[in-house]
């Protein structure tokens, strides 16, 4: 049974929702395991003597960009079989067969989108609520997984795509939100970003975002402080999400009657 504080305000017909900013990995899809097979296949291939448990990968989170979990992890756990350290070129270099890897393994196992995207893209579209992707992934790493899975116009559903390529300070600071909002023209108070780590959320919310986690495996344990709703999933009508913190008020699952409500309650409580 879904835990559910104090139901939100009902948010008024004249809402000020008018965009939904998504992050990408354990966002939009569920990633981060197929991210993990990449970089363990990776290391194998070039002889580092590595391999990210699960345990250690969920640690290893905590730092947004794969370039950086490498090169943190390789100050700490030098390679057993290169003799010496390694170089930035080598990092990237690593970086970039990992990806080649992960698009690979996307293509062989179709990772599907997580339950409720596909629903909540299509009546964000239906009503005129505008799109944007803040994700501090490259951008080769969404689109593999977004042309799989959404019909080949989806490029044009999504107004502002912000990546590693485009924002060089990664998560949690708030650069590639804030480079969304300036792409989008709009203030945060109309927005509402969809996240699923602290990093991502400590991001947005410092680009004053109200802000919607949806947990997976490598995050479930963590607490989100300042979240305006934590849930499992976005969840389908006939399968309910699991609510950490936050309430669906009568809905059933995450849907912009849901996130309406939310920001409303967002700004009448900073308002005061």
């Amino acid at each position: 049974m879904s835990a559910r504080s104090p139901q939100p305000p009902i948010a008024p017909s004249g809402s000020q929702l008018q965009a939904l900013i998504f992050d990408v990995d354990g966002t939009l899809a569920d990633t981060e395991e197929i991210h993990r097979q990449a970089f363990n296949a990776t290391f194998e291939a070039q002889g580092l003597g590595w391999c990210w448990s699960p345990a250690e990968y969920r640690s290893l989170l905590a730092i947004s960009g794969g370039r950086e979990r490498i090169t943190r992890y390789a100050a700490e756990h030098p390679p057993t079989k290169q003799g010496k350290g390694l170089s930035l070129t080598d990092i990237a270099a690593i970086h970039r067969l990992k990806t080649a890897r992960y698009a690979a393994l996307l293509e062989a196992g179709r990772v599907p989108l997580r339950p409720g995207v596909a629903r909540l893209l299509s009546e964000a579209r239906d009503q005129g609520i505008r799109l944007a992707i803040a994700t501090s992934s490259a951008r080769s790493n969404l689109e593999t997984l977004l042309d799989l899975n959404l019909t080949p116009g989806w490029r044009g559903w999504f107004e502002v795509v912000e990546s590693n390529d485009t924002t060089v300070e990664k998560k949690p600071s708030p650069a590639v939100y804030q480079a969304v909002l300036r792409g989008l023209g709009l203030d945060a108070t109309a927005c509402i970003a969809v996240e699923d780590t602290l990093n991502g959320l400590l991001a947005a919310r410092a680009a004053g975002l109200c802000t919607v986690i949806t947990t997976h495996r490598y995050t479930q344990e963590d607490r989100f402080p300042g979240a305006a709703l934590v849930v499992e999933g976005l969840g389908e009508p006939t399968s309910p999400p699991r609510v950490s913190l936050g309430s669906l008020g009568s809905e059933i699952c995450v849907n912009l009657t849901v996130l309406r409500a939310l920001l409303t309650h967002t700004t009448t409580t900073s308002d005061r």
